[in-house]
């Protein structure tokens, strides 16, 4: 029998989510479940919506179910960077172009693109200046973007990680806004950033589809993303992608490997920086070769700090799910990693950062999803943790990390989970 899911009333949602709804959903949510337990109904005045905390339900959302469920408003908005790529694409498009990026993640690519992700970490660990404060979500930032360029671009294509860098922080900056009722008007509007926004983009397509022009012209395999994916054809079908669709996947690659793999280094180092003992076991690890414990920081990390704190997806018809909580079509459903990788039942002591708890059991499948789950878990799921590996091992065998004085970090819940101001760090030798 379908059952309606408690929540807050129209009122109390306003006062706890108004002005700008998106920045305020962690305290919100949070609330949420303390009062009413993990699976809550809030609404809008423009849209209703259905908040899933609850390992089982999140699993008949993003597998079982799934075909029940579309992409929400807020990928809709990426749209207007990232164009169809994976990350916004609906099926048939999204298996089809999934199948034609694959190889670009073969172990024996990664294994390429490990020789650059070295060469790079050793470079920047290298200009790193000891007992000098330095903003480590900046530095973070611009170390993968140069290697998300030479692996994603080549070596030679600076201008244009810069263009599309610079087109991502305007997006990130925008996004809440933009899934305000007022969204689309502001995108018409001639507002300074909604300017700025258009210039960036046009510019960044003018450099990748003059990219993409000379690669085409050029026919060679240099080795990057960018080759594999103009040399493509979709086994299955024989579709081999236009250029309009190169452009959305090599936009939404960088987007993933440059700004998800900046936000995991940074939380890491500010993690680190605050516990002793596991940045001493970090760096013995670092000298040592031991990956497999750096892997566990890392998986740490994601569990505190997941860069995709949020999931939705939006009901395509009447859904009842296996506990009978009914969502009616056109409900936006979010799941929050943010927020689910906190529950206590799955993870004692939830707010310690604690590396040795992946040592013991698991926990269920679907309480931890860093990386989504089902058939659109994010595809560069092994590059990312790959890259952030070797990064760390090249910083920790080197330096540890302690926070510099000044304001507390807080949290910036936009596209990803960003710091919301300067992380300052302080990088010392033994």
């Amino acid at each position: 029998m379908a059952a309606k899911i408690p929540g807050p009333n129209r009122w109390e949602t306003l006062r706890g989510l108004l002005p700008v709804p998106f920045k305020r959903f962690p305290d919100f949510l949070r609330a949420a479940t303390l009062r009413y337990g993990n699976i809550v109904a809030f609404a809008l005045p423009w849209r209703s919506y259905v908040f899933v905390n609850e390992p089982a339900l999140i699993k008949e959302i993003l597998v079982t179910q799934q075909q029940a469920f579309s992409k929400s408003l807020g990928t809709r908005v990426l749209r207007l960077l990232l164009g169809e790529g994976l990350l916004t694409s609906e099926d048939p498009l999204h298996r089809q172009m999934r199948r034609i990026v694959q190889p670009a993640f073969h172990r024996e690519r990664i294994a390429e693109y490990a020789q650059i992700m070295e060469s790079d970490a050793t470079e920047f660990a290298d200009r790193i200046v000891s007992d000098r404060p330095f903003d480590a979500h900046r530095a973070m930032t611009e170390l993968t973007l140069r290697i998300a360029t030479e692996t994603l671009f080549g070596s030679d294509e600076s201008d244009a990680s810069e263009a599309v860098a610079d087109a991502l922080r305007l997006m990130m900056n925008e996004f809440p806004a933009m899934l305000t009722p007022l969204g689309a008007l502001r995108q018409r509007l001639p507002l300074r950033n909604t300017r700025r926004f258009w210039r960036a983009r046009a510019m960044l397509d003018a450099i990748i589809y003059g990219l993409i022009a000379r690669r085409r012209r050029d026919g060679s395999d240099r080795g990057d993303a960018l080759s594999l994916l103009l040399a493509a054809r979709d086994g299955e079908t024989g579709h081999t992608p236009g250029d309009e669709q190169v452009r959305d996947e090599i936009m939404t690659l960088f987007m993933a490997g440059h700004e998800t793999t900046a936000n995991l280094l940074t939380w890491a180092l500010y993690l680190l920086a605050q516990n002793a003992a596991v940045g001493r076991r970090a760096a013995v690890a670092a000298r040592d070769g031991d990956r497999t414990y750096l892997e566990r920081v890392l998986k740490e990390v994601l569990r505190l700090y997941p860069p995709a704190w949020i999931i939705g997806r939006e009901a395509l018809r009447d859904v009842t799910l296996r506990d009978g909580s009914f969502i009616p079509a056109t409900t936006t459903v979010f799941l929050a990693p943010l927020i689910l990788h906190r529950r206590a039942e799955y993870f004692p002591d939830p707010q310690r950062f604690d590396p040795e708890r992946w040592l013991g059991a698991e926990p269920p499948p679907f309480a931890y999803v860093p990386f989504g789950g089902g058939a659109r878990r994010c595809i560069g799921e092994e590059f990312a943790m790959r890259e952030a590996a070797i990064v760390l091992q090249a910083l920790l065998r080197r330096y540890r990390f302690r926070l510099a004085p000044g304001p507390e970090v807080k949290l910036a819940p936009l596209v990803t989970l960003r710091p919301a101001g300067p992380v300052m760090l302080i990088a010392e030798t033994d």
